[in-house]
């Protein structure tokens, strides 16, 4: 099945929520429950790369989900002296999926990146972030992202990671 170009934002009308399989049951379970309604109540937004399709809604082949939160200065890696004592705003990437139809053939790298250049976009536009944050889910995720090579642990929480928007601008 062909993909679509590019990513858009989550649309219950379009795009079939619940045939939405990645293998992680709290990653499906949020997408299916809990995307549209959080970004109805303005906490995140939830972007998706669908399959093209002649009728029906649309097949979801992977997704991500933006959200803004906050860190202490001190969990960040390189912790820069001019920062407030107070936490500093950042972007959370708060889930990322990929249908099992879809995994191991980089799909989960292409969304990454455009997570990251969304932030990014975000930030250019005025949303204040430092960097990204993401909560890594399990083993093979943090292996995923430490492949990735741009992201730190924040303090000494490993399934916790950084990273900076200077790294993410040099992606674009």
């Amino acid at each position: 099945m062909a993909l679509a170009a590019e990513f858009v934002l989550l649309d219950a009308a379009l795009h079939d929520l619940k045939g939405f399989d990645c293998g992680k049951a709290s990653l499906n379970d949020y997408l299916s429950r809990y995307a549209v309604r959080n970004s109805g109540l303005g906490l995140s937004r939830t972007w998706v790369l669908t399959e093209q399709a002649e009728h029906g809604k649309l097949p979801i082949a992977a997704y991500y989900t933006l959200a803004s939160s906050t860190v202490a200065r001190e969990e960040l890696p390189a912790q820069n002296k001019s920062l407030p004592a107070y936490p500093v705003p950042v972007v959370l990437l708060a889930r990322l999926g990929v249908s099992v139809h879809y995994q191991g053939q980089q799909l989960g790298a292409k969304t990454l990146v455009q997570a990251l250049r969304t932030a990014l976009e975000l930030a250019d536009r005025g949303l204040p972030a430092l960097g990204v944050v993401l909560d890594v889910l399990d083993d093979a995720a943090l292996r995923f992202y430490q492949h990735m090579g741009m992201f730190m642990p924040l303090t000494d929480q490993p399934q916790r990671l950084f990273v900076p928007m200077g790294t993410i601008r040099q992606l674009s």
